[in-house]
């Protein structure tokens, strides 16, 4: 935990340099296949320094990670035999019978796994790797990434563009929630739709 505390400081030393848009995209695009902190961190200290400019913000961190995610994807479709043991010993809470109900989701709703994992609190590039171990198509893959990851994060622009400091307690308190229950409708669409089908 003190790692990933020091990485988290580390990360938000950036946000005062004039290095941070830069440091933005990069993070944005290592989260979405390696690194453990999400530019959420990053995004909300930035603008929370300078509202108006939320949204450049936002599309810098949804290009990053989606490129980021193609990377991941790229990881799992060509490399997962050289890369399986470190996904497993390094990732938590991940072992192989999970990971393979992963693609279990991906083979029946492709697009919407994808769209959970890129809005939601879920570690992302647990989702880009496997949609490259699983070989989802990659035009529908990409497209879900950059729905998903520009609604998530032009969503926190628009709140400190708007509500500035009050925005920040705001998604601390309740982002994590609103995200469940956007992944709950999710869920239920789909249920809804296998039934009826």
């Amino acid at each position: 935990m003190r790692v990933f505390r020091n990485l988290y400081d580390w990360v938000l030393s950036w946000a005062n340099s004039r290095y941070s848009l830069p440091a933005l995209g990069l993070l944005a695009f290592a989260e979405a296949s390696f690194f453990p902190v999400p530019p959420d961190v990053l995004l909300m200290a930035m603008a929370l320094s300078v509202p108006t400019r939320s949204y450049r913000y936002a599309l810098v961190a949804s290009l990053g990670s989606v490129l980021g995610g193609i990377l991941g994807y790229g990881i799992g479709w060509g490399f997962w035999d050289m890369s399986s043991h470190y996904f497993y010993q390094y990732v938590p809470g991940i072992s192989e019978e999970r990971f393979e109900s992963v693609g279990q989701w991906f083979a029946r709703y492709d697009f919407w796994t994808v769209f959970a994992a890129g809005f939601t609190p879920i570690p992302y590039k647990i989702f880009t790797i496997a949609a490259g171990v699983f070989k989802i198509n990659l035009p529908v893959f990409v497209f879900a990434s950059l729905v998903s990851r520009s609604l998530r994060f032009f969503l926190v622009a628009a709140l400190f563009f708007h509500y500035g400091r009050q925005a920040r307690e705001l998604i601390e308190k309740y982002f994590n929630i609103l995200s469940l229950v956007v992944l709950g409708v999710i869920v239920g669409i789909l249920v809804v739709v296998r039934i009826l089908s």
